[in-house]
């Protein structure tokens, strides 16, 4: 810190008054999330990944909440109620949304022209490249 001859501080830009600067050791929220709680999402994670067991078909099986709970949505929604298979269909297309599908197509010729002479300049000899000149 800087300090005047007389003793005292230079008070401007980047330089607050001592007395309202954030004090040593005290948290700047006090009352906020204490610690070791979890979030919602930590918790609902680990309620989903717990196991139950069910009987299913006459056979008693150990599965977990999330997958209990996809079959129950499933049951509901197949049994008619509307409100399951709107829920259904809504995680349907959320799951669709996020699979990537593998790309299929081919390099347009042109583009495959461009990649060739790159690679041609880089030292890399592609098959065909000799008749080409």
């Amino acid at each position: 810190m800087p300090a005047n001859d007389d003793g005292t501080y230079d008070v401007g830009f980047g330089k607050p008054p001592k007395r309202t600067r954030f004090k040593q050791g005290v948290s700047g929220n006090p009352k906020g999330r204490p610690k070791g709680r979890r979030n919602l999402a930590t918790i609902l994670e680990r309620t989903l990944q717990e196991k139950v067991v069910i009987t299913e078909n006459g056979e008693v099986r150990t599965v977990t909440n999330g997958e209990a709970a996809i079959k129950k949505l499933v049951s509901k929604a197949t049994s008619g109620d509307l409100g399951a298979l709107r829920q259904l269909t809504a995680l349907a297309h959320l799951i669709e949304d996020q699979v990537v599908d593998p790309p299929t197509k081919q390099l347009p010729d042109a583009d495959l022209k461009v990649m060739q002479g790159i690679l041609k300049r880089l030292g890399g000899r592609q098959k065909g490249d000799d008749d080409e000149d």
